[in-house]
């Protein structure tokens, strides 16, 4: 006789990230580990959410792109252990490129809802500064040889490029209006203390900077004007449109978050700041990965029984802006529209690759506790090689008093 088995809702019960700093050298984390910015977050998870014991965690997944060094060695399992987890707790890692804090939620999330799960605690770390995008790949030449896919694949600013000759009226000029916004509107998320709850503070130390405390993002530009986003050069191509100021940066960063079965939130006492209604990713020509976003969010709208109408909130990775412009122009949306990424996003707080899907996350659950009159918001971003990946979000607390 087979066993009954009901599907589970899922929430995220809490996000947390550690500020996120410019790669390189001079960079806040250049002499900081990678795998001591995940343990730094889940400590701090852990503080954050007293009525969870550690022995209840029953897995962890982190993300890393390029999984080498102090980003290798099964970062779940490691992460764990440095942080405390008990040795009972399982660990594993994932990657899906850009996405990989995203896969680590839905893979996780997945397990929770066929009953395999309670708790879990997902993270993403990417350290640009000590282990640069493609570090160590060897591509099969077979790739390139057989046509497979476009050699521009491989240059994300390449593939950025492309998005904007195949959609010519997604101009540098609304790149540039939109990069200006990114930037304001993290000054304001800033000015109104609005990111600063979510951020783990790390001690780090340099050649240059010395001893410190990382408290805060370090990419963010607020001095930004249009005059100096027009300026800039165009590295990816003579007379291109894609450029430092209106694409995200290298950066190093790590997120966590914790997800439980709803009963079991209940259960605990623990928060619950999202709802898992849908998630689905997709796959695209490689040479135009920045459209990935379209077909996942069709296809999770569609699991969803939902439409885009019914969406109130968007969280829209900014890996490039035309990428961000060719979404909300397929979806009949405004470049400016107040719901899409409302404090900033990643062109102005940094894009350490398979951290992102998180923080979005983390930000979606800002906004909505600020706006319960929202029921769905969804998460999104386009990934390397050709994918996007949506995760759609129901709002806790909708319904309630503001």
């Amino acid at each position: 006789m087979s066993p009954t088995r009901a599907v589970r809702d899922v929430v995220l019960v809490d996000a947390a990230r550690t500020p996120f700093g410019k790669a390189g050298a001079s960079g806040i984390y250049a002499e900081t580990r990678a795998d001591d910015l995940v343990v730094a977050v889940f400590r701090e998870l852990l503080r954050r959410n007293p009525n969870l014991s550690p022995d209840r965690i029953d897995d962890v997944a982190v993300a890393a792109t390029t999984q080498i060094g102090d980003q290798g060695l099964t970062l779940g399992r490691t992460a764990g252990l440095l942080a405390g987890f008990p040795s009972s707790v399982p660990g594993q890692s994932v990657d899906r490129m850009c996405a990989g804090a995203m896969t680590a939620v839905t893979n996780l999330s997945s397990g929770i809802g066929v009953g395999a799960y309670d708790v879990v605690v997902a993270g993403g770390v990417e350290h640009m500064g000590r282990h640069p995008m493609g570090e160590g790949m060897d591509p099969n030449p077979r790739l390139i040889a057989e046509k497979l896919v476009d050699p521009e694949a491989l240059f994300m600013g390449k593939t950025a490029e492309n998005l904007h000759d195949r959609f010519p009226h997604l101009t540098k000029a609304r790149a540039d209006e939109y990069a200006l916004r990114s930037q304001e509107k993290t000054a304001k998320a800033y000015a109104d203390g609005l990111i600063q709850p979510d951020l783990v503070a790390v001690a780090t130390r340099g050649a240059t900077l010395g001893w410190g405390i990382a408290s805060a993002d370090e990419p963010p530009r607020p001095e930004t004007t249009l005059e100096g986003l027009g300026s800039l050069k165009t590295p990816f191509r003579s007379h291109g449109r894609v450029t430092a100021g209106n694409a995200a940066g290298l950066n190093d960063g790590a997120t966590g978050a914790i997800l439980a079965s709803e009963e079991v939130a209940d259960e605990l006492g623990l928060t619950k700041k999202l709802r898992l209604v849908s998630f689905a990713f997709a796959g695209v020509e490689p040479e135009v990965m920045g459209i990935g976003p379209v077909p996942s969010t069709q296809k999770a709208l569609a699991k969803a029984g939902l439409t885009i109408d019914d969406i109130g909130l968007f969280e829209v990775n900014e890996a490039f802006a035309v990428q961000v412009l060719a979404f909300l122009d397929h979806y009949g949306i405004a470049d400016d529209d107040p719901r899409v990424n409302p404090m900033g996003g990643a062109i102005a707080v940094g894009h350490p690759l398979a951290s992102s899907g998180i923080r979005l996350m983390a930000y979606l659950a800002k906004q909505f506790e600020l706006h319960p009159e929202v029921e769905y918001g969804l998460t999104t971003m386009c990934i390397g090689l050709g994918m996007g990946g949506t995760v759609i979000w129901q709002n806790p607390n909708h319904g309630k008093d503001a």
